[in-house]
């Protein structure tokens, strides 16, 4: 079997940028693709145009904010999960689960939690407290999961271009960064890391900021993987050239490649 390439894309309202997605999908033909902030409704959805790029699709709306899906080349993903546990009275669309390709594969949209101190911050942390008591429990598994998603968080002053110019930003406060740590302590693998441990890599630059071209951005979409699934990471990088494609998302896809399986032989008894 061929390597698996899995990719996160925060694509900033999907039925404005679905031609840069459809672009990005006939380029790179990824396997597996989880998707970020749709803001769209179930029903708004553009499934057929996904179906005809020759993805089958799951996805969890919701009108103008938010919203998850994941996309599967010639397959359809198995949905195991709907929403993160741990708050019923949660109704913001930011966690789709599903098996695809021998593979548990969660899509997280973590929240931004801007302007901090405030209740936008505080629910950040609260989602993130969920995040790490149901990441425990999936790395406890044994199963090969990855947690895929833009988490809103840059983990070291080497994830972004100037750390001075958003000193006050939710996204770099220390308790963002220490619940992030503390998954990595869980035993996840932060992919992009782990292939290219000392390069500048982002993988998101601010519209009202620089331009792209200038390399002013921030690296806060991660590929997490459990212990199970790491032997098989080959590679890992970031699309940018589709941030430079018209009206374009201000992130860029983010993947991994991993080998097949190895396939456990039988002995005669």
């Amino acid at each position: 079997m061929p390597n698996l390439r899995i990719a996160t894309f925060n694509i900033n309202g999907i039925r404005s940028r679905l031609p840069a997605l459809l672009t990005w999908l006939r380029e790179v033909s990824p396997d597996i693709v989880c998707l970020q902030e749709l803001k769209a409704t179930d029903s708004a959805f553009p499934v057929a145009s996904i179906n005809d790029a020759g993805y089958g699709a799951i996805w969890h709306g919701q009108s103008a904010w938010n919203g998850v899906a994941i996309l599967a080349r010639d397959a359809e993903p198995i949905e195991s999960r709907r929403g993160l546990p741990g708050d019923r009275s949660d109704r913001q669309s930011r966690y789709i689960e599903a098996a695809v390709s021998g593979l548990l594969v969660g899509c997280l949209y973590l929240p931004n939690g801007n302007p901090q101190p405030g209740p936008k911050f505080d629910y950040k942390l609260a989602w993130f407290a969920r995040l790490l008591q149901y990441a425990q429990r999936l790395a406890d598994s044994g199963h090969p999961v990855i947690l895929a998603g833009d988490y809103n968080v840059v983990p070291t002053d080497a994830d972004i271009y100037n750390p001075r110019s958003w000193v006050d930003n939710a996204l770099l406060q220390p308790q963002s960064r220490e619940c992030f740590s503390e998954l990595l302590t869980q035993g996840w693998t932060d992919a992009i890391r782990h292939v290219h441990p000392d390069q500048r890599i982002y993988t998101y630059w601010d519209y009202l900021r620089r331009r792209r071209g200038a390399g002013f951005g921030l690296r806060i979409d991660h590929l997490l993987l459990s212990d199970v699934v790491l032997p098989r990471l080959r590679d890992a990088g970031v699309d940018a050239w589709v941030r430079d494609l018209p009206n374009a998302s201000d992130h860029a896809p983010t993947w991994i490649e991993l080998s097949s399986p190895k396939k456990t032989s039988r002995r005669a008894h």
